[in-house]
């Protein structure tokens, strides 16, 4: 199989974490594109000229020629919270033409603030174990991996604009609803998620997204439902229990109301254009 014109490469991935002291600078810039995310304790790295804490959720991104420096090191002296020296990230270097274009189509800050999503994580964690298979056939699944993060991150950068404070709380709030809609959870749950109050947390997403909670968890599982009836041939109750409806009564009730038509009629009719 020819592998050689790989447009998106991974040149090398993994996953470090750090106990002990660690420095690594490079003013000659790296020669490769960087993706490093910060899952664990903190470090300090070079953005915008100055060294700049880094916590766990800061996504950084660095260009070929860009200097880069890294600092892991002890607790301040003055640091009364008893906290640990340890640093955890996954860390890719990448390459392409087809990176060099997703690169310059925007301009891209050093640092982003995202939530660590079991979803993100799994990209990052997939890239590592395909880099490190003894017998690798087929390397354009890590380039296929490596596009869907790329694209993943643009679209956590036009979504948080602003990436901390009340903006970044909310989005973490969606972004739980999104990857556990089809669980029944409850608000207890995604304030425990978000280590906030449920009353802080409900006033929050109905700030930043003007919906309740549970209502926009009922526009992802109604979408969910929508998709499972139109493209598997699971029965209708079973599309209601997957997707996550307490019963099949208020799952035929509110896709009625939301799509004017029963589960049932909206099957037979797509079934009839397909």
């Amino acid at each position: 199989m020819q592998t050689t014109d790989l447009s998106c490469q991974v040149f090398t991935a993994g996953f470090s974490f750090h106990r002990t002291p660690f420095h690594v600078h490079r003013t000659e810039g790296l020669g490769s594109y960087l993706l490093r995310l910060q899952t664990d304790g903190n470090s300090e790295a070079l953005i915008d000229g100055k060294m700049q804490l880094i916590e766990a959720g800061d996504l950084l991104l660095y260009g070929p020629n860009d200097t880069y420096e890294l600092k892991i090191f002890p607790p301040d002296a003055s640091d009364s919270s008893e906290r640990p020296m340890e640093s955890g990230d996954y860390h890719i270097f990448f390459g392409g033409d087809w990176i060099d274009h997703w690169w310059n189509q925007r301009r891209r800050p050093t640092r982003i603030r995202i939530p660590l999503s079991e979803g993100l994580l799994g990209l990052f964690r997939q890239i590592v174990i395909e880099q490190r298979r003894i017998s690798n056939p087929d390397p354009r699944i890590s380039d296929y991996y490596l596009r869907i993060l790329c694209l993943e991150t643009d679209r956590l950068l036009s979504e948080q604009p602003i990436s901390s404070g009340k903006s970044f709380l909310a989005h973490r709030i969606k972004q739980y609803i999104e990857e556990n809609a089809s669980s029944l959870f409850k608000l207890e749950d995604v304030a425990a998620y978000v280590d906030t109050s449920v009353s802080r947390c409900v006033h929050l997403f109905k700030e930043t997204f003007d919906m309740s909670i549970m209502q926009y968890a009922l526009e992802v599982r109604l979408d969910m439902a929508k998709e499972r009836i139109v493209f598997s041939p699971m029965p209708l109750e079973q599309v209601a229990e997957t997707s996550g409806f307490a019963n099949y009564t208020y799952f035929h009730r509110v896709f009625r109301s939301k799509f004017g038509m029963s589960p049932k009629a909206f099957r037979h009719t797509r079934q009839e254009k397909m």
